[in-house]
């Protein structure tokens, strides 16, 4: 009877030691963070910059919004994963990260989401749409770039933010210099 005993501990001995050394090999093999949107050389929003055209509603209670100075609301994707952005008055910074649409389906379309936005949160003359947007970037869930404006959609059909390229005179490079 004892050596059927310790027969059984030693099986169940190996057992827990092949388990445990799986384990640890999966895990080895799972990235500790995500990759950096710089990395992706397919990534078609890396070192983009774009300026908000309209707020298209899927609610019937919020009319849609078309913004008369969209220059005042900016995205810059930055190729190290960093967002900047303008928020009417205020500027802020981010992270971004991307995933790919499902296989067989254009580059043009993928996830995407926004790391927490750090802004100053000044207090900007009304009416400004600066708390909205703000608050709608956590929850964008998706990209899709069709006829040269960037649409994106936010999660649980909470609306479509429509935006169109900044022109290359209010680039990144270019917003330290004075405007004319």
């Amino acid at each position: 009877m004892h050596g059927q005993h310790t027969t059984l501990v030693c099986s169940c001995c190996r057992f827990i030691l092949l388990a445990s050394l799986l384990l640890l090999t999966a895990c080895s093999s799972v990235q500790s963070s995500p990759p950096s949107p710089g990395k992706t050389a397919s990534n078609p929003l890396l070192n983009t910059a774009w300026q908000l055209r309209s707020i298209q509603s899927k609610n019937d209670e919020q009319p849609n919004v078309t913004v008369e100075q969209p220059e005042r609301y900016t995205l810059h994707f930055l190729a190290d994963g960093r967002l900047a952005l303008q928020l009417d008055c205020n500027r802020g910074t981010g992270s971004w990260q991307t995933s790919p649409a499902a296989s067989g389906t254009s580059a043009d379309s993928g996830q995407l989401s926004f790391g927490p936005i750090a802004t100053p949160r000044m207090f900007c003359p009304q009416p400004s749409l600066e708390s909205r947007v703000g608050r709608d970037m956590g929850i964008v869930r998706s990209y899709l770039l069709r006829d040269g404006h960037l649409f994106l959609s936010l999660m649980a059909d909470g609306g479509i933010y429509e935006w169109q390229p900044l022109p290359a005179d209010q680039s990144p490079e270019n917003s330290s210099r004075p405007q004319p």
